[in-house]
């Protein structure tokens, strides 16, 4: 080997070295349940099983619900959303993510399903990056799910010719995902979607786990945001 193609393969070696390296600090930063989160749920007594957290319902309705955390969102920061879903009969499942990054877990999905066939209709979505991976795992598995649902997010891929139902849930001063990148991503919608506006709520709202970087301020509280979330999420999976 020439001598400037071993320098070559070296620099290449540091530069995937280092970005790895990078990368990995970048992932210890992770978003944890915030003070009111705890106030209302007790997460050491969350549920937990090989497919993550589980918040099974008193009376069950036969529907489950995936759902797909954000990018280094700790799962338990979305357990009073969950808990408030379980309370209307949903089985609730918050899949454990590598580093928190649903990305790199698209298929958990599948554990989550195939621990629980006493489950008829499945529904799978997320928050955020959450929502993107949650509908890159819906695109392989159409005929399996009854829906798909976004929290501050819109799909990976078009699914402008599918039939499936899907719904946005997202909010007026998002700063991450925009109301601006929401319209301009509604064609990869299907046809059967319904988009539901929060007024005054933010990104990070849609989960309990404190501000965000690059987000903007809500004029709601996040207890209201949460309880309008819930009650979007509560209609629609109940009319499908």
């Amino acid at each position: 080997m020439k001598k400037w193609s071993i320098r070559v393969f070296i620099a290449l070696a540091l530069l995937v070295g280092s970005s790895a390296s990078a990368f990995l600090i970048y992932t210890q930063f992770q978003y944890s349940p915030s003070g009111i989160l705890k106030e209302q749920v007790n997460t050491a007594e969350i549920e937990t099983g090989e497919e993550g957290l589980l918040f099974r319902p008193e009376t069950a309705n036969g529907k489950g619900v995936i759902f797909y955390q954000g990018a280094k969102v700790q799962e338990a920061a979305y357990a009073y959303l969950a808990e408030k879903l379980s309370e209307q009969g949903f089985l609730v499942i918050i899949p454990r993510m590598p580093l928190n990054f649903a990305i790199f877990g698209v298929d958990k999905a599948n554990l989550a399903i195939n621990n629980h066939p006493e489950i008829d209709q499945w529904f799978i979505g997320g928050h955020s990056l959450g929502g993107v991976a949650a509908s890159m795992y819906a695109k392989k598995h159409q005929e399996e799910l009854s829906g798909l649902y976004f929290l501050g997010s819109y799909p990976a891929s078009d699914f402008s010719a599918s039939s499936l139902p899907m719904l946005s849930v997202y909010a007026e001063n998002d700063g991450l995902s925009t109301t601006a990148d929401i319209e301009e991503n509604r064609g990869l919608f299907s046809p059967k979607s319904t988009f539901i506006e929060i007024a005054g709520g933010n990104h990070a709202q849609f989960g309990l786990y404190g501000k965000q970087k690059g987000d903007n301020a809500a004029s709601i509280t996040p207890l209201d945001q949460q309880k309008q979330v819930a009650e979007a999420l509560s209609s629609w999976l109940s009319g499908h």
